[in-house]
């Protein structure tokens, strides 16, 4: 398995939301990935406007163990990630997309947990797939 766990805002509405299609799937792979998995910013945001009030404390506790961590710096890779949001337009791509696709190219074998089917679309280092996985 990646060395390298990246979490996406589809994988953590599923897990953390009890209506969720994926959830079932998004629970299952709790067990089998070592934490901690990573993330950006942008993810986060996201994902705290999609959980209700009751399931918004999950993702804090989440956070505050280290479970999900920001190993994102926006700042140092603005170009990078406005490249890519201009490359995927069409698609189009989000800012938390374009974060973790630019992660993708910055760490050692990465995987990406993720209910969004525009993954297989994207591409790190304008070629190689981004290993990922989904429901």
């Amino acid at each position: 398995m990646a060395k390298t766990v990246m979490v996406d805002t589809g994988f953590l509405v599923a897990l953390l939301s009890r209506g969720d299609r994926h959830r079932d799937w998004a629970v299952a792979q709790v067990g089998q990935l070592a934490h901690p998995w990573v993330t950006c910013e942008a993810v986060l945001s996201e994902t705290f406007f999609f959980l209700d009030a009751h399931e918004r404390p999950n993702l804090l506790e989440m956070m505050r163990r280290s479970v999900v961590v920001s190993r994102f710096d926006l700042g140092d890779e603005l170009e990078a990630v406005l490249t890519l949001m201009d490359k995927y337009a069409s698609v189009p791509m989000s800012l938390a997309d374009a974060c973790l696709v630019r992660m993708s190219e910055t760490l050692s074998d990465p995987v990406v947990l993720t209910t969004d089917a525009d993954f297989r679309v994207y591409r790190r280092h304008s070629r190689q797939v981004i290993p990922c996985l989904m429901p």
